[in-house]
């Protein structure tokens, strides 16, 4: 039997969640719709196996061990586990310095 978890998403990540779609929608309103769906599905998705993700490379260099990730190509799902919860904490375009953007989300709280 596989455990399942409840997932949050923190207000950091509604708020990435929120300015991507609503930049993608001043093109595409349909787009936006969809790639909405996208990333809720993969958020979703942690409520079964949330251990799947990988490690974050930028912060395993620093020996950063309790964040995970999952990639919904461009973007990056960052979030950690905590029992039978997990927390999705930072939705990040890939194509960004990642890095400083962890440190000021992540390392910070």
């Amino acid at each position: 039997m596989i455990k399942k978890y409840n997932v949050n998403l923190t207000k950091g990540a509604e708020i990435d969640l929120e300015e991507i779609v609503s930049y993608i929608a001043n093109d595409s309103v349909l787009n936006a719709l969809r790639i909405l769906e996208r990333l809720q599905n993969k958020v979703n998705s942690l409520n079964r196996m949330p251990e799947r993700g990988r490690y974050v490379p930028e912060l395993l260099d620093k020996n950063i061990r309790e964040y995970k990730e999952l990639i919904e190509n461009p973007w990056r799902i960052f979030y950690r586990i905590e029992e039978k919860e997990v927390y999705v904490l930072a939705i990040i375009d890939g194509r960004r310095n990642v890095q400083d953007i962890l440190i000021e989300k992540l390392i910070r709280k």
